[in-house]
């Protein structure tokens, strides 16, 4: 089946010596992986990889064969073309860090078509905008909306937060946040994208990454931390 739709660049891999699979989250299909042949090996070679740049947002025309196998590229183009993601240190960290957490958090082969908008969405807003420390802990938390597992606040009010059932709790359960890092989290819970970054001093940003990455792991099987995390907190220390 022919299929043109837009695509998130998820994960690139290097093949043999000349070629890549790529793995992308599709606004059509949800998860796909794709062969591309020969990607080093052409004229044309760097500005074919730079296609494949971690949460580059593409239009495609694929030939999807749904039969398990990796799928085909007929024809790439950039959708959204980046100002400043890929050459700012710190969006490019954020970027990889956030692409590891979707690698292993996106599992299935199915459309997910509000998760495509708002990652969109968010991409969009990281490269145009200065004031980012606190954009993963938003993002890895709002993710969580579309992944089935977002915080039940109905009961925002009681002091502690349960990881493993997602809900605020009067008592001290051995899956439970402290009181204080119950309230940090609270915070996170009303901030948006464009509310003041300067909300949160680095050592509590320590603290919310590590919340988010326990309750990602909680409820994500298979999920694993993230090889660049070490990275993002030197960054962002």
């Amino acid at each position: 089946m022919q299929v043109k739709t837009k695509a998130i660049v998820i994960s690139s891999l290097k093949f043999q010596e000349k070629s890549l699979i790529v793995k992308c989250f599709t606004l059509s299909n949800g998860l796909k992986s794709y062969f591309v042949r020969d990607a080093f090996s052409s004229r044309k070679a760097s500005q074919k990889i730079a296609y494949f740049q971690p949460l580059s947002i593409l239009e495609i025309e694929a030939v999807h064969k749904n039969k398990g196998t990796l799928e085909n590229f007929k024809e790439i183009k950039t959708a959204v073309p980046f100002q400043t993601i890929h050459t700012d240190i710190f969006k490019s960290t954020i970027v990889m860090f956030v692409s590891e957490i979707l690698h292993h958090s996106i599992q299935e082969e199915e459309k997910n078509e509000p998760l495509f908008v708002f990652l969109e969405t968010a991409l969009t807003w990281l490269d145009h905008h200065d004031e980012i420390s606190n954009f993963h802990l938003i993002l890895l938390l709002e993710t969580t909306k579309y992944l089935g597992f977002y915080p039940d606040i109905s009961e925002i009010d009681l002091p502690y937060f349960e990881m493993r059932e997602g809900i605020f709790n009067q008592f001290h359960a051995s899956t439970a946040l402290s009181e204080h890092e119950t309230n940090l989290f609270k915070k996170l819970l009303d901030l948006k994208f464009d509310n003041n970054q300067k909300v949160f001093h680095v050592a509590e940003r320590q603290i919310l990454l590590k919340i988010l990455i326990d309750y990602y792991s909680l409820h994500l099987e298979g999920f694993k931390k993230p090889k660049s995390l070490d990275i993002l907190k030197e960054i962002f220390s």
